[in-house]
């Protein structure tokens, strides 16, 4: 195999492999959150890509060429070579390390402690999420509205959610949403996100937390704002009521 055939056939297989993964990258997020974790998995699938068949590439080559030796060849010394993948191996670990804490150190990707985090919207949609065994009960900011098992957040509007426990460790976990947090009794996790349209979600408990573990689990509901005002008026006139 000629290196122009091994080439051609180099660049014929990123094209597929591109092709392959661009329909799953380009997916409509559903969440602000949701966009940067898909964003993150992109780019390092790009840089991915490329090595991969890089590598691949090499050991069908090199099966190919000495696949009638007898022996083992020794590896000859090449000092440049050598130079150019250790500065190569480094660029390409800083840029992963870079991408990836640009995402991880987000609001809306990783929890904070209480509610330290700055937030983007001066007048933000507050909720309060409170585990216990087994369920999920729902506190919406300064109101006495309350709900068991579904919460209730608008879309388009930064929310957010301060996470806390009755009990002991539990993890509030939406995956449609990218959003994930432990629950720790005494003490809040904040997390920040903005839902980019209507729709209906579940809602796991992600640690094991007993005999009931695997029957907690709820409903996160996305309303168009309207109707998710329309509804938490008539929650609070019931609760005068």
């Amino acid at each position: 195999m000629t290196r122009k055939r091994a080439g051609l056939v180099a660049l014929f297989g990123v094209a597929l492999l591109a092709l392959a993964v661009e329909p799953a990258a380009a997916q409509t997020a559903d969440s602000t959150t949701e966009s940067l974790i898909w964003g993150l998995n992109q780019n390092l699938l790009y840089v991915a890509i490329p090595i991969t068949v890089l590598v691949e590439g090499i050991l069908i080559y090199t099966v190919w060429r000495f696949r009638n030796s007898e022996e083992a060849l020794p590896t000859m010394e090449n000092r440049r070579l050598e130079i150019t993948w250790t500065i190569a191996t480094a660029i390409i670990l800083l840029f992963v390390g870079v991408a990836s804490y640009q995402v991880m150190a987000s609001p809306y990707v990783t929890a904070s402690a209480g509610d330290s985090a700055e937030l983007a919207e001066q007048n933000p949609e507050r909720i309060e999420v409170v585990a216990q065994r087994y369920g999920w009960t729902f506190n919406y900011g300064q109101t006495d509205v309350s709900t068991q098992g579904t919460l209730r957040m608008p879309a388009n509007q930064e929310v957010v959610l301060r996470i806390t426990s009755t009990d002991w460790l539990h993890a509030f976990h939406v995956p449609g949403l990218g959003l994930k947090s432990d629950a720790f009794p005494g003490q809040y996790n904040t997390l920040r996100t903005v839902a980019n349209g209507p729709g209906t979600y579940q809602l796991y408990c992600a640690e094991y937390c007993g005999s009931g573990h695997s029957q907690m689990l709820g409903t996160v509901e996305v309303l168009p704002q309207d109707e998710y005002d329309q509804w938490l008026e008539s929650q609070q006139n019931e609760t005068a009521n």
